[in-house]
């Protein structure tokens, strides 16, 4: 796949078998570390957050999930059915966010090296030259990536989780901050589409829903015509500030046994095959905390794992043979109501 630049340094993809990387380089960062309090993290929560409603109408609470996955450093899974403004929202999100962006149209016949990179010979200088993928950017948009194959969704496994690619034995670091938007629509119904395993699903901090607007929300939305675009209010620098001011908000021990008793409930569920697991735990906690800094509070409370729960959690289950489709959000539900908040 061919990575095309865009305006703005930024770039797409193209089916051509070549890799060629945008010219902007990726943002450098400053000499001067730069640092974030709590109450500055939650004034970039606010820009981003007017920003993105300004371009994409969705519910506020699926806007808040966005807004909390990006801030605790994750990785978003947006599924729903087609035309709903799932790309929409990934595209809006990567220019609010500024740096490199890349993108990658899944189909059948994408390759991992298409994604990652590869080492490609140069018969000018007679030694292999590495092209870097798409991958190595700060926001990395998948459209439809369960129309990839299995063995290409895994292709992106290492670059998720250790923010580095290995191709030919070679490790490579990946540009920091680095976030995967990816997008999906329900594997019911539509041929040609690989579900995604979840060693895979594992990897996203959270899924989220856009849903159909209410009747009023699509009169306005045929009125005004397509929706402006987003523009950048932050740069990777000060995104990589906010995320390490997350990552320091407090979280009482009270509060980590409650998460933890949240996780045993789910696994000891009579619809659960396999409940959640440590990594959820603190995927969940790190969610919560990006929450609390929105909100201007440096510590996390019951509240924010409670909100953050289900988008979190329900995708990682896996439920009995038995049990109906809605199984994983009820284990959730469930866990909440019986567990006490400590």
């Amino acid at each position: 796949m061919e990575a095309i630049p865009e305006r703005n340094g930024h770039s797409r993809t193209a089916p051509h078998g070549r890799l060629t990387p945008a010219p902007r380089p990726l943002p450098v960062a400053s000499r001067e570390p730069v640092t974030l309090t709590v109450d500055q993290v939650a004034a970039l929560g606010d820009r981003l957050r007017a920003n993105i409603a300004g371009a994409v109408r969705m519910p506020a609470e699926v806007l808040e999930v966005v807004l909390a996955t990006v801030l605790a450093g994750g990785h978003l899974l947006v599924e729903d059915h087609p035309g709903v403004g799932k790309t929409q929202l990934a595209r809006s999100l990567a220019r609010s966010l500024d740096g490199r962006f890349a993108r990658v149209q899944a189909t059948v016949d994408l390759l991992p090296s298409d994604i990652v990179g590869a080492n490609v010979w140069r018969a000018d200088t007679g030694a292999f030259e590495f092209r870097p993928g798409p991958v190595f950017a700060n926001v990395v948009l998948v459209d439809e990536i369960n129309r990839a194959t299995p063995k290409t969704q895994s292709g992106l496994l290492e670059a998720m989780e250790e923010r580095q690619v290995t191709v030919d034995g070679e490790s490579r670091p990946l540009p920091a901050p680095m976030v995967v938007i990816a997008t999906q629509n329900p594997a019911a119904g539509y041929d040609g589409t690989y579900p995604l395993p979840p060693a895979q699903l594992d990897r996203f901090l959270s899924l989220v829903s856009l849903g159909y607007p209410t009747a009023d929300q699509e009169v306005e939305l045929l009125r005004a015509g397509p929706e402006p675009p987003a523009t950048a209010v932050t740069e990777p620098e000060r995104l990589l500030a906010a995320q390490e001011a997350v990552a320091a908000v407090h979280a009482a021990d009270p509060l980590l046994r409650y998460v933890v008793e949240l996780l045993g409930a789910t696994r000891e569920h009579p619809l659960s095959e396999v409940g959640a697991s440590p990594r959820a735990g603190l995927l969940l906690l790190a969610a919560a905390r990006a929450r609390a800094a929105l909100n201007g509070r440096a510590f996390v409370l019951p509240d924010d794992v409670q909100a953050l729960a289900l988008p979190v959690l329900a995708h990682r289950l896996q439920r009995t043979a038995a049990a109906p489709a809605s199984a994983n959000e009820e284990i959730v539900e469930d866990a909440l109501r019986q567990v006490r908040a400590r």
